[in-house]
């Protein structure tokens, strides 16, 4: 069951009323500055900045980025998380802050659908009611771009505080107060305009003397520019000033122009040095290409030549290789890999493919099997008592098999030249009672409701015995 709101608020928007209702007992700080700001007229005109579909509108930033918005606090205030009040169904009103705790400001949300991933990091202070919820919805559905910013954002006309649980309040400035400002700021900028379209129209008189003005200025500026373009023109005294006028002004043939007029006094001495040189150097260019080219064609035919040289090369290595493997055929190995190699290495070391040794050793084997079968066969075999006869008094062990000790020999000291365990033979018990009776003791399973029958049977047989002795003298005693 939900917990009971206290405050009512509606929210006219350009997508119809929100009405939104507030649990102030919960989350008193959260819902005491949105009431504020809501008297203080601060989300006038507002928009929805974030849609994300089925999930949330986000909406309480004046500047429209989503960066913005501030506390009526003055600073961020800390985060009301209630254990009770959790984002489990559509329309719940909760605050936004930047990713970080206790950063709440102005901007809040309303849910689209169940949202746990929100439990415990926003302050959850209301609640759509009523079919105003359908509103919500429509806006959660308007198109939007990759940034989630709807393309015709929907915005706040205004709260109407419907209940206000805070009576205390005192806004720093009521929304008429906020709206008179607004009134008078606009009257104010419409009479600027006003001035400003007035001013221009009078220098728009004083606009028709302009035209003359400007071909004024524009003469100096382009008697400046002549000297600049033909000053030798204009400084030859023996030209008409007139000539500047008809001359063109691209810059580029004058640069071209300039040098042989400056130099019309030095040309009869000039030129057949000129063409000398020029001549000259024709010649030396003519013989630098001809030695280029015969350098170039030496190097052609120099790398033609190497080749052929390492074609015929090739040639004779493949008719070699051919010769080879006609008349031995049986000397071409294939090439081995480095495993090979060095597995090859290891059963050297082995001796795995020495064909003699292998068989040398495989008949010594089969001749030391044969010895000691020999001797198995030549041994006859003692028929011993079993082992309950074995152990006599005085400490007889039989060990040896009955044979004496050799005279010098001390006791204690070990010699291996017992062959009379060739001729022992294995004898067993016949029967297994003891082994069977110890099993059954270590894994007795003990029944309790076994344990309590037996402790009531003989409570019982106690009881009997105790009438007995009472039947038969017990009571005559105790009189």
């Amino acid at each position: 069951m939900a917990l009971p709101t206290r405050g009512r608020v509606i929210l006219e928007t350009t997508a119809g009323e929100v009405d939104i209702e507030l649990w102030s007992k919960e989350t008193p700080k959260t819902c005491r500055n949105f009431l504020a700001l809501a008297m203080e007229g601060y989300y006038d005109g507002v928009i929805f900045h974030r849609i994300v579909p089925d999930f949330l509108v986000q909406t309480g930033d004046r500047t429209g980025t989503g960066a913005g918005g501030e506390s009526f606090y003055g600073e961020p205030f800390e985060d009301e998380i209630h254990p009770r009040l959790r984002f489990v169904h559509r329309g719940l009103v909760g605050m936004a802050n930047n990713g970080t705790k206790n950063s709440n400001d102005s901007q809040f949300f309303i849910t689209l659908n169940r949202a746990d991933e929100l439990n415990g990091k926003h302050t959850l202070f209301g609640r759509v009611v009523g079919d105003t919820i359908f509103n919500v919805l429509k806006i959660g559905e308007m198109e939007i771009d990759d940034n989630e910013r709807p393309l015709y954002p929907p915005k706040i006309k205004r709260i109407r505080i419907i209940d206000n649980p805070f009576p205390d309040i005192v806004p720093r400035i009521t929304a008429e107060e906020k709206r008179a400002q607004q009134r008078a700021r606009e009257q104010a900028q419409r009479q600027r305009e006003e001035e400003q379209r007035r001013r221009g129209a009078k220098k728009d008189v004083k606009l028709l003397s302009f035209g003359g003005e400007e071909e004024a200025e524009e003469e100096p500026v382009v008697f400046k520019k002549k000297p600049i373009v033909r000053p030798d023109l204009v400084d030859n005294p023996e030209l008409p000033a007139t000539i500047s006028a008809v001359i063109p002004e691209p810059p580029a043939p004058k640069a071209k122009e300039k040098p042989p007029k400056r130099d019309r006094t030095e040309e009869p001495e000039s030129r057949p040095s000129e063409k000398k040189s020029k001549k000259e150097k024709d010649e030396s260019d003519i013989t630098k290409i001809r030695e280029q080219h015969e350098r170039e064609k030496a190097a052609q035919s120099n790398s033609r030549k190497t080749e052929i040289e390492k074609m015929e090369a090739e040639i004779r290595k493949l008719t070699r290789r051919g010769e080879e493997s006609d008349e031995e055929p049986v000397k071409k190995k294939p090439k081995k890999s480095l495993l090979e190699e060095e597995m090859a290495k290891y059963a050297k070391a082995r001796g795995v493919h020495k064909k003699g040794k292998g068989k040398k050793d495989e008949g010594d084997v089969l001749a030391a099997l044969n010895n000691f079968r020999n001797k198995l066969k030549s041994t006859a075999v003692e028929d011993s008592p079993p082992p309950e006869q074995q152990e006599q008094p005085g400490g007889e062990s039989g060990e040896g098999n009955g044979e004496p000790k050799p005279p010098g020999e001390e006791e204690g000291m070990e010699v291996d030249n017992d062959t009379g365990f060739l001729g022992h033979a294995l004898h067993f018990p016949k029967g297994n009672e003891e082994e069977v009776a110890k099993a059954e003791r270590e894994y007795e399973v003990i029944d309790p409701r076994a344990r309590g029958a037996r402790a009531r049977e003989e409570e019982r047989e106690r009881k009997r015995a105790m009438k007995a002795k009472d039947i038969t003298g017990g009571r005559g005693f105790r009189r």
